[in-house]
């Protein structure tokens, strides 16, 4: 966890929600290339943090396997559509695999849309 993107103030909890929000739909925009999932629902995100004064962003997350086709330009493409959100200045995105990706971290509504249920 980074420090200096450290959880929103009281004062500014209205605006983080809406960033925090607009954060989320643009994630939701990006699907995993080899599941029809977005990476959000997908549970790929582990963590979204959001510096409201700044306007910085940090995304942790995972993908599906290491051995993911397109692990080195995967996460470009996440912090690409993140920085395109109105409010934000900056992201980063940190690629981990502890812990590994299951398909316990998918909601109900994700894997009724795979046909896993």
């Amino acid at each position: 966890m980074h420090p200096e993107l450290a959880s929103t103030t009281m004062e500014h909890a209205g605006d983080a929600a809406g960033l925090r929000e607009r954060l989320i739909a643009a994630l939701r925009a990006i699907y995993d290339p080899e599941i029809p999932v977005n990476i959000y629902d997908l549970g790929l995100i582990y963590g979204l943090e959001i510096d409201e004064k700044t306007g910085k962003v940090h995304i942790t997350m995972t993908l599906t396997t290491p051995a993911c086709p397109v692990a080195q330009s995967f996460p470009g493409t996440v912090e690409q559509a993140v920085r395109e959100v109105p409010g934000v200045t900056d992201a980063t995105v940190e690629l981990v695999w502890d812990p590994p990706w299951t398909m316990e971290r998918m909601p109900l509504e994700a894997k009724l849309q795979l046909g896993l249920i």
